[in-house]
């Protein structure tokens, strides 16, 4: 291995565990030279991008101005990773001495969908909402966070749409009483609830499984699924979902070199949240540190502390979690909920910057 002033670290993804990693490697070993590599020049909040959808908020900004000195940025899109090398599609060849795979979670949408689970797909739904004239008809598919949240913006930005939500369960994920304050949330802002699911779209209409169809001049795929390829692109051990399969550590299985982390990461008792990709890309950095010392890596553990919705700008709703993400009776709505989810929020994005957190 080279000498610690020599030592080479390569990102790749450049959301939460992305950004946070790169930083947190810049500020705790000094003379590491980290490369952040990802297909677009801007970091996305992923959590916003239903405001980038109804025009609400932007959810980008140019990682440039997001890095610490000793971290560069190189737009592009890796082709594998693995024995101390990322190739990109190009034939770019960049060398590391360690490496934190961090590509994020993807969408899988139903053909005539637009997904906004993706800066791409969020930026076609912006646009295309945008030009819908008052009285058409919006139908945002998936009855999870995403969906919610993307149905209630769109809803409080434009009244003048007719919106829906088609799930089989919208809300479940919380307690019945929480529940019922989403679902109430939804009604107030005109959100048709469909307990239902698509099946087919085509031709402004969506299928339903029971047998009926829905006229819809915009439907939106509110779902996210499963993870981008490179893992198993490059040979690496995954899991049933494509997610890089890790030791306790975060190491990967297959590459001592590599830590993977975030959606991407097959970390036992965790799920897809922004609110994990943090505190795993700043364990895995602390690892690296430890090793670079001759010290022993420690395990990871999931710990969550609550899941939240936003209903527009003036109501969400806030349920709070044991560590091991089953559900307390505590929750919140109403301006509370929307104070305390806008600070997770930005909590993310500060930690993402400043390397922080964990």
């Amino acid at each position: 291995m080279r000498t610690i002033p020599e030592m080479k670290v390569v990102v790749v993804g450049a959301g939460y565990a992305g950004m946070l990693a790169a930083n947190r490697v810049a500020r705790k070993v000094k003379a590491a030279e980290v490369t952040v590599v990802n297909p677009r020049p801007d970091f996305v909040e992923r959590v916003r991008l239903h405001q980038q959808v109804a025009g609400t908020a932007v959810a980008a900004t140019p990682i440039a101005s997001m890095l610490r000195n000793g971290a560069v940025l190189k737009v592009g899109a890796v082709d594998r990773i693995g024995d101390g090398c990322v190739v990109l599609d190009g034939g770019t060849r960049l060398d590391f001495d360690w490496a934190f795979l961090a590509v994020g979670s993807t969408v899988r949408p139903l053909p005539g969908t637009v997904p906004v689970g993706t800066w791409e797909g969020a930026e076609r739904a912006r646009v295309a909402l945008a030009a819908l004239a008052a009285g058409r008809t919006v139908t945002v598919v998936g009855g999870g966070a995403t969906g919610i949240e993307t149905a209630a913006e769109v809803a409080w930005a434009r009244p003048d749409l007719k919106v829906r939500i088609v799930g089989p369960a919208v809300g479940d994920t919380f307690t019945d009483r929480a529940n019922e304050k989403v679902r109430a949330g939804l009604e107030r802002l005109r959100v048709e609830i469909v307990d239902d699911s698509a099946t087919e779209v085509g031709d402004g209409v969506v299928h339903l499984r029971s047998g009926l169809s829905l006229l819809s001049d915009l439907t939106l795929w509110a779902i996210v699924s499963g993870v981008p390829d490179l893992a198993t692109r490059s040979g690496h051990t995954v899991d049933g979902d494509g997610r890089a399969v890790v030791e306790a550590s975060l190491r990967s299985v297959d590459d001592e070199r590599i830590f993977a982390v975030g959606d991407c990461a097959a970390v036992p008792g965790a799920r897809f949240a922004c609110a994990l990709a943090g505190p795993q890309a700043a364990h895995a950095v602390d690892n690296v540190a430890r090793l670079i010392a001759g010290r022993t890596p420690v395990p990871y553990t999931p710990r969550y502390v609550a899941r939240a919705v936003t209903l527009g700008r003036d109501n969400a709703v806030g349920q709070f979690t044991r560590r091991d993400d089953t559900l307390r009776r505590v929750h919140v709505s109403g301006r509370t909920g929307v104070v305390i989810k806008e600070l997770a929020s930005r909590g993310g994005k500060y930690g993402a910057r400043t390397g922080t957190g964990g």
